[in-house]
């Protein structure tokens, strides 16, 4: 059955460094997680004096953000989405082509996305792999580059008498109209005020020396999902943090599951908080596949945690630090 969803596309204007929890500055991500892009949103609104609701959810769910290329303004779009967790028919008769290469493909079209979960097999030929992204079109196999250079890191706490430690960073910039696009249900009338905030501010690391900038605009992408009645599992194209114990035991019954997860956290944004780290938990990555039984059908699942420090223990920040980990889900076939 086929399906349309919103879509939000980000052009980015300047180079960007995406950070994972270990920190490592020297190499820079080339997605951004749902909770973390969410945060973002949440602080922005914030900013300009926009009341967040008590449970942190501002009326929509967003994917996490996922490569598109783009030639320019008046170019179609090649949407790419994350690798799930589960075995891929992918046919080869080239006998150039080894396992390492299929292994390589992180990334699939629109296109070849919908035979993945439709688990359709999948013929290629040597030449529709573009090294880690799989499409057929006609794109440029560089359009996500990266420059590492050399920076000086300072203590976030001034009052603490330290020398500067040097680094490497490690920044990604976007060929063309290219850039990160996400999938959003609900009510985008928030969404659409803090992204206005937002694109100045910018996303990732560097933001206060004009990284991770960017423009954007709406689109719309089909996707095919199974039509089977006994679809079983339900593939997540965002961070997930489930909703209690009975139901995660619930959705990791089976073999066919797949799944990874990530400890989010991270230090508070807050002056003069700057120096404390939030609470941390553990979510599911996009790309996670999990029974669950779906017909026909797009399901929101997971919860939204608050991760502010412990006051007694800590210190009272004053309001609310919240970890999104509603998640956006399709079915998929196993």
């Amino acid at each position: 059955m086929k399906k349309d969803f919103l879509i939000y596309k980000l052009h980015f204007t300047t180079p960007l460094h995406l950070g994972d929890a270990r920190d490592d500055y020297s190499i820079s991500l080339k997605s951004v997680a749902s909770d973390t892009m969410y945060a973002a949103l949440t602080s922005s609104l914030a900013k300009i004096g926009k009341a967040i609701p008590p449970n942190g959810d501002l009326g929509f769910t967003i994917s996490s953000l996922f490569p598109f290329y783009q030639k320019d303004t008046k170019s179609n779009t090649v949407l790419f989405f994350p690798r799930p967790y589960k075995k891929i028919n992918i046919n080869i008769e080239d006998p150039l082509v080894n396992a390492k290469m299929i292994k390589r493909i992180a990334w699939f079209d629109v296109d070849y996305f919908n035979k993945v979960i439709n688990n359709e097999d999948i013929f290629l030929e040597h030449a529709s792999l573009n090294t880690e992204y799989l499409t057929d079109k006609v794109i440029d196999e560089k359009f996500i580059t990266s420059d590492v250079s050399p920076r000086v890191k300072v203590p976030r706490d001034y009052s603490v008498i330290k020398d500067a430690t040097p680094f490497y960073m490690d920044r990604i910039y976007f060929k063309d109209y290219s850039g990160l696009y996400f999938i959003v249900s609900g009510d985008v009338n928030l969404l659409n005020t803090a992204l206005d905030i937002l694109q100045y501010e910018g996303i990732g690391t560097d933001r206060n020396v004009g990284n991770g900038q960017f423009i954007y605009d709406t689109d719309h992408i089909v996707i095919d999902l199974p039509i089977e009645k006994d679809t079983q599992f339900a593939l997540s194209l965002s961070m997930f943090i489930p909703e209690s114990k009975k139901q995660l035991n619930t959705m990791l019954t089976g073999e066919n599951v797949g799944y990874d997860f990530a400890r989010r956290g991270g230090w508070i944004t807050t002056p003069p908080f700057n120096t404390y780290r939030k609470n941390a938990i553990y979510a599911f990555t996009h790309g996670s596949v999990f029974s669950r039984k779906m017909v026909n059908t797009v399901e929101i699942m997971g919860k939204i945690v608050d991760l502010s420090p412990d006051k007694e223990d800590v210190v009272d920040v004053g309001h609310s630090i919240w970890r999104n980990g509603k998640s956006f889900f399709v079915p998929i076939v196993v």
